[in-house]
């Protein structure tokens, strides 16, 4: 009896860890994700540091914060930005990481790479998955170095340093979980704009701000609406990791990252699948 030859297709681990090994690879052999972890620390301890400059009549200048963890996280939840001192946190790291990820993946396309990736690789749930998990790393590790240099900053501008240390914890994890979340946004942006660099940029910039939140909370307010349910939809529950956040603002973050990946993650899929990817 002849026996039919059949040939097993990888598995979706297998698939995906090896997608994974190549752009790990990729991302820790490019400059581009060294000079942003340095961006992330420098930043912060600019911001600090700049409290710290006299003001143009040699008075001293008004100090942005009060406490050294002000420059981590807002002291409460914010849905509409009373002044730069409550945006200029950790979710300056969403700015950064946009932008990040729009270079990270425009070279996928201005180098031919995905063009021989496809013709190889038919399955584009694995490129968006790998990318978003990559570029999720690379926020988190943003995330981190955001802390070093807002700490360092803020103990030289001669901050209080009073904090609720669990929510301090919680809230540094909430927006590292949010990372998921923003890299599947940034990698479906990418994928909707490949073939416009600048635009991809752009959008991804643009989303990072918080400028969508902002204007639709304002007018929401208006209306009388819950202005805090257009965090969960259009900011992704980011700010609601704050200093006074707890376990149910952890779980929040983490089931709406969760939720964006999915979201995000579906909609690219579908999208390669159903036009010319090159």
């Amino acid at each position: 009896m002849s026996k039919e030859l059949r040939f097993d297709q990888p598995s979706f681990g297998n698939r995906l860890k090896g997608m994974l090994g190549v752009d790990f690879y990729r991302l820790f052999h490019t400059p581009l994700f060294y000079i942003f972890l340095a961006i992330s620390a420098i930043i912060p301890a600019m911001v600090s540091a700049m409290t710290m400059m006299p003001g143009p009549d040699g008075a001293a200048a008004t100090p942005l914060y009060s406490n050294v963890w002000q420059i981590i996280a807002a002291s409460e939840p914010l849905y509409v930005i009373r002044s730069i001192a409550d945006y200029a946190n950790m979710n300056m790291v969403f700015i950064f990481g946009g932008i990040m990820v729009s270079i990270f993946i425009g070279h996928d396309y201005k180098s031919g790479y995905v063009k021989q990736l496809f013709t190889t690789h038919a399955k584009k749930q694995d490129y968006m998955m790998s990318k978003s998990l990559v570029c999720a790393f690379a926020m988190m590790c943003m995330c981190i170095t955001y802390f070093i240099g807002g700490t360092l900053g803020g103990l030289l501008a001669n901050y209080d340093t009073a904090v609720e240390l669990p929510s301090l914890v919680i809230a540094i994890f909430g927006k590292m979980v949010m990372s998921f979340g923003w890299a599947s946004l940034y990698t479906f942006l990418n994928v909707v704009f490949r073939r416009y660099f600048g635009i991809s940029i752009a959008s991804s910039f643009f989303f990072g701000t918080g400028i969508l939140i902002i204007g639709a909370a304002a007018v929401v307010e208006n209306l009388s609406l819950p202005s805090a349910f257009l965090n969960l939809f259009l900011y992704g529950s980011s700010v609601n990791a704050c200093l006074t956040s707890d376990l149910v603002t952890l779980a929040v973050c983490t089931a709406v990252s969760l939720g964006w990946a999915v979201i995000y993650n579906l909609l690219g899929t579908r999208l390669l699948y159903s036009s010319d990817v090159y």
